[in-house]
This record gives C-alpha cells, sequence and structure tokens, in this order.
C-alpha cells in the first residue's frame, strides 16, 4: 500500500541524497522535518522545493554527532509537530583516510556520525512513533566492498547494516527498520571526467546511478509491509562485477 500523508524526519535533508528523500516525501502530502547541521542555506532549498511542490516541510537544526543532539532532534520534531511517521537516516560523512594517517579523534569522528548518531536517533524516534511507522536507514557500498582509502567509513557503514538487523527484531512488530546502501548515485563532487568514464566502464550497467534510483529504493521500503531487517544495494551492479 502506497503510503501517503503523516509525518516524516529525513536527516541531514540539506544537500545530495538527504534533499532528495526530502523532496520525495513531500511530493507523497507527507509534512516533511527537514534536519540540518551547518548546512542551512540548503536545507532552506530543500524547504522550498518541497513548498513549490505543494508540500509542507519545517527546519530543525541539530549536530547528531554530540550526544545530546539525537534527542534533542526528536524532542523539538515532537514538540513542533506532535508525530512521527517515517524516519530517514540520512546524515553521515564521507571523510578520506589513509589506513596509516587514521587517528583516534577521526575514527571517533566518523563513528559519532555515521553509527552512533543513527542509533540515537532511533532510540529516541521509536519512543514517539506509532504501530505500522517505518525507518529507513542509509548505509552504502562500502559497507560490502574494501575501499583502502576510506577503511574508518567502510566500517562504520557496515555497521549501519548490522544495527538495521538488529533495530529490526527489536522494534517489530510495531515498526519497521530496513537500509539502502547506494553506491555513486551522486559522484564525488571532486571527480574530472576521466574518473567519471573510468566508474562506468567498470559497472555491469554501465552508467551512473541518480537520486532517483535511490528514492524509488527508499520509497518501496516505506510501502513494503511486509519487508524489515533488509538492505538494498543500490549500485549498478557494480558489488558483482569481479
Amino acid at each position: 500500500m502506497t503510503r501517503r500523508g503523516g509525518v516524516a524526519l529525513v536527516t541531514g535533508a540539506g544537500h545530495r541524497l538527504g534533499r532528495a528523500f526530502a523532496v520525495a516525501l513531500g511530493a507523497r502530502g507527507m509534512r516533511v522535518a527537514v534536519h540540518y547541521n551547518s548546512s542551512s542555506d540548503g536545507a532552506k532549498e530543500t524547504v522550498r522545493m518541497i513548498e513549490a511542490a505543494g508540500g509542507r516541510a519545517q527546519l530543525f537544526q541539530a549536530d547528531l554527532s554530540d550526544s545530546d543532539g539525537p534527542k534533542k532532534l526528536i524532542d523539538s520534531v515532537k514538540k513542533e509537530i506532535g508525530s512521527l511517521d517515517v524516519l530517514v537516516n540520512s546524515a553521515a560523512g564521507m571523510v578520506r583516510t589513509p589506513f596509516g594517517d587514521v587517528t583516534p579523534e577521526e575514527w571517533d569522528s566518523i563513528f559519532a556520525l555515521n553509527l552512533r548518531a543513527p542509533f540515537f536517533v532511533v532510540q529516541n524516534a521509536a519512543r514517539v512513533m506509532e504501530k505500522g511507522s517505518v525507518i529507513v536507514n542509509i548505509a552504502d557500498l562500502a559497507a560490502f566492498e574494501t575501499w583502502p582509502g576510506y577503511v574508518p567509513h567502510a566500517i562504520s557503514k557496515a555497521g549501519v547494516v548490522k544495527m538495521t538487523e538488529s533495530l529490526a527484531k527489536v522494534l517489530a512488530p510495531n515498526i519497521r527498520v530496513n537500509a539502502i546502501a547506494p553506491g555513486a548515485v551522486l559522484l564525488p563532487e571532486d571527480w574530472d571526467e576521466a574518473q567519471s568514464k573510468r566508474f562506468t566502464a567498470t559497472t555491469p550497467l554501465e552508467a551512473i546511478g541518480k537520486p532517483e534510483d535511490a528514492v524509488e529504493a527508499m520509497l518501496y521500503l516505506i510501502d513494503a509491509e511486509y519487508v524489515t531487517g533488509e538492505t538494498i544495494v543500490v549500485d549498478g551492479g557494480r558489488r558483482i562485477r569481479k
């Protein structure tokens, strides 16, 4: 059944995939809580896009890497809007960290945002979400591959996959919890044309993805009433290319 209406919270909704998720949910008639940390201009643009399409949206600022951030965010959404039906945990960072140069501070920073934050956002959201609510966590293809320049990032995203399975069991049958592991549905901003062509040539579907590809997976998971604890990989087949 296609879910329409209700309230959705998208973390990290000020840019890239987070924005695409938020706009898609707004287009479904959901009232969208648009979370951001420092991307205030981007978050305001997300709100404008949702409202231009006839939807409703509201801004919520919180530093989710702070230990109190997740609770403050959910408390604010509850106070301002009153309910929560869909949570999309999209806020994350992707920092290049060559193995020999990783510091404890970098490790802690990556895990605080990529893994600890979504866990505690879910913990707090589960207290206000009613039966039939849905959570979609955003993992990464890196959770299933070996990326030498992004080892802590990959480990944190593998943790998101395991977290999704664990929370799906803990929160069943009232709340479904699934995840998406996107590949290159949006290329890194610093890639040049040669890198893009090489990536396309080594992807089985011989194409770069689009944000809409990840959005479609998110919408499926929101609607799929008999699916929980799963991670959908959206990568054009890169995981099976070897």
